[in-house]
């Protein structure tokens, strides 16, 4: 049987499968960069679509997006020049302190971020101190990238697939509120991320594009050039602001970003889901 052509219609399906039956079953797959290429944008976005869409159907809430891609080392490292994102679902979302069922993750990486939550659409063209004001309020926040890649072997083609290699997500119970942002040095804040109490990444908000809103200005112009602006309620992940962090069953993860809060999460022994 002749393979699809590369970003053809049959490809993007195919990826997806690829992808949807690593998610069913637990078993990590081949990348899928012979299928969408590894720098074609418009085909790895297309597959990520196929997989939301079919996610909606099911029943699963978006709830908001994650960037991804912000630090210039890993863009580097991938052989881009841009972050990329990726959706939320209301089933991801954990609090700090929770026990995350190890059972549903399969190569789980921890980053701690920035947590922004808007009040009001930013639906239309806008610009950066317009971003800045439709945030309602910040959070402290652990990412916990997961991949349905075997072996993490990915290039940008895959991550955005596979939904920007998101995986679930802690939301720390602190927050500052929009009148507060102003005085808040998102920038300059900075984060201290331990695993069973030992040092294992630190970094600073200048390492989402210079700054967590510059980030978020960023999805805002790539949501609408979509078509799929960000809505009021929606929380918005950064990207990192430090090292991800390689997680394992019964691993207890916290993060300090001072001037913000704390967030924390243990992952169980067990297989449960």
């Amino acid at each position: 049987m002749t393979a699809p052509a590369i970003g053809s219609r049959e490809a993007i399906r195919a990826a997806a499968e690829r992808l949807a039956d690593a998610a069913r079953t637990g078993v990590p797959c081949a990348p899928v960069r012979d299928l969408v290429g590894s720098t074609d944008i418009d085909a790895a976005y297309a597959v990520q679509k196929v997989l939301r869409d079919e996610a909606v159907a099911s029943g699963r809430r978006i709830v908001g997006r994650k960037i991804g891609l912000t630090a210039e080392v890993v863009q580097r490292q991938l052989g881009v020049d841009r972050p990329d994102f990726g959706v939320l679902y209301e089933d991801m979302a954990y609090t700090s302190g929770q026990t995350i069922p190890s059972g549903r993750l399969l190569q789980p990486k921890v980053e701690a971020e920035v947590a922004l939550e808007l009040g009001i659409d930013l639906d239309g063209p806008t610009d950066p101190d317009g971003v800045r004001a439709a945030v309602r309020r910040v959070l402290p926040a652990l990412e916990i990238v997961d991949s349905r890649i075997a072996g993490w072997d990915i290039t940008f083609g895959d991550t955005v697939a596979d939904n920007a290699s998101s995986g679930l997500y802690v939301l720390g119970e602190n927050s500052v509120a929009t009148h507060d942002l102003g005085a808040l040095d998102l920038p300059g804040i900075t984060m201290t991320l331990t695993k069973d109490g030992e040092p294992a990444s630190s970094g600073t908000g200048e390492a989402c594009l210079g700054d967590p809103v510059s980030a978020l200005f960023w999805l805002a112009l790539e949501a609408h050039r979509l078509g799929d602006p960000l809505r009021a309620g929606q929380i918005v992940l950064s990207g990192a602001l430090g090292p991800m962090v390689p997680v394992e069953p019964g691993a207890t993860v916290s993060a300090d970003l001072h001037g913000l809060g704390s967030v924390s999460c243990t992952f169980s022994s067990g297989e449960d889901t």
